[in-house]
């Protein structure tokens, strides 16, 4: 199968580059294990994000509504697939009657990998910063009341909000966060209003124990910025 992937820095968006022995160099961040990401949305893309992942779990809604379709994915892993991945995104897009366009990004990550921040249009700070969600330490969780639950497959996971008031950029979304599995899960859904589509019978599956059904996954589409 043909490379459909192309590698970046997992933290920011400035080029990296290989080092040799597997090793990739980004301006800001110095060494970083790359993220893996397709140019366009496709089957074959997500059959090669799928090799990279390996065991990782790659999250996506399910079943996708009518008119919906996966509009982006990534994987952050070494150069050999299948082993050492430390954090998935997939994005999904479509429309509601209350919100038009809606985007809705999950991101499960080891702590430290810094793509959920990068994702949700956080500082991912440097290579040494505290790892998760809460790094800043003006959120914590558990301190509040979650703000939503969701299903992972059949187990209930509570989400917290994330705080975007001081991060970069002009668009509108919603960042929660919880842990699932021992690892930092993240939703990141834009317009912020598309939280309200969020409730407890929703539900996220591993599309890699998908099986057959995901030749039926729609894809293609604009591919959110991040």
């Amino acid at each position: 199968m043909a490379e459909t992937l192309r590698a970046g820095c997992p933290r920011c968006a400035a080029p990296i580059a290989e080092t040799g022995d597997g090793a990739w160099s980004c301006p800001e961040h110095g060494e970083v294990v790359p993220v893996w990401r397709p140019e366009h949305a496709s089957y074959d893309g997500f059959v090669a994000h799928l090799a990279r992942a390996g065991s990782f779990p790659t999250y996506l809604p399910w079943p996708l509504g009518p008119g919906w379709s996966v509009t982006d994915f990534a994987v952050v892993a070494g150069d050999d697939p299948g082993v050492g991945a430390r954090a998935t995104m997939a994005c999904v897009s479509g429309s509601s009657a209350l919100d038009g366009p809606v985007d809705v990004m999950v991101i499960s990550e080891e702590a430290g990998t810094g793509l959920g921040a990068r994702v949700a249009g956080l500082d991912a700070g440097t290579a040494s910063a505290p790892a998760g969600p809460w790094a800043d330490g003006e959120q914590a969780l558990g301190v509040a009341p979650p703000e939503v639950r969701i299903k992972l497959e059949t187990y209930p996971v509570a989400l917290w909000p994330v705080s975007t008031s001081g991060s970069h950029g002009e668009w509108d979304r919603s960042v929660l966060a919880g842990e699932a599995e021992g690892r930092w899960l993240w939703l990141v859904l834009r317009p912020a209003s598309a939280i309200l589509m969020l409730r407890e019978e929703w539900i996220l599956r591993d599309a890699s124990a998908a099986g057959p059904q995901l030749l039926a996954l729609p894809f293609g589409g604009p591919a959110p910025s991040w």
